[in-house]
């Protein structure tokens, strides 16, 4: 669960999606400090933001649902983290439908629902999102979620690594040691079709 958590973090300070010119204002608010705790003025953003997030900016809801995930100045709520994400996540946000994922997989605001979590997952990797890419790989791998299939596993794990996530290289090496020649060739053929359908 650190694992996943730590994903989030890493993957979420780099925020992705569109560009916003009252966004920018409220992340220049946020990131006066050298980190996301020094002091800047985190209470000014998440205003600006909570304001844009009722309006229906799906960055904005994204910001105020990683807030209340953990607990950045605002206090920790799951349930919160999860209405906020849901609202980006079905604006088609690909940040949102991998947090929703997480929390679905955590059971974190929700009942703890692996189909569910991959639902979210397999969304927000169609838009290229690299940390569901590597948690598809992780769950085929394990077989949560899903039936396990080394194969499905290791087309994820290839995918992320051609996005450039180096260390999706040793996973799927790993898994490669568990399968045939013919099993790595047809996740090899799988990824490329993947990655031509999703340029």
């Amino acid at each position: 669960m650190k694992i996943i958590k730590t994903l989030i973090l890493l993957l979420l300070i780099a925020v992705q999606g569109v560009a916003c010119g009252d966004f920018e204002e409220g992340e220049a608010l946020y990131d006066k400090g050298q980190t996301l705790y020094d002091a800047g003025d985190h209470a000014a953003a998440l205003k600006l933001w909570r304001q844009l997030a009722e309006e229906g900016d799906p960055k904005a809801q994204t910001e105020i649902g990683f807030a209340y995930y953990l607990g950045l100045d605002l206090p920790q709520d799951y349930k919160e983290a999860v209405k906020w994400n849901r609202m980006a996540a079905e604006q088609g946000f690909a940040q949102a439908q991998h947090v929703l994922g997480v929390l679905y997989y955590d059971g974190e605001g929700v009942p703890q629902d692996y189909k569910e979590a991959v639902k979210w997952f397999r969304m927000a990797a169609g838009q290229g999102y690299v940390g569901s890419q590597i948690q598809l790989g992780f769950m085929n791998e394990k077989g949560i979620g899903v039936t396990q299939d080394y194969v499905k596993a290791h087309m994820w794990y290839n995918i992320a690594a051609a996005t450039g996530y180096s260390n999706a290289r040793g996973w799927r090496n790993d898994i490669a040691k568990e399968m045939t020649p013919a099993q790595i060739a047809e996740a090899q053929k799988l990824a490329r079709e993947w990655m031509e359908k999703h340029p």
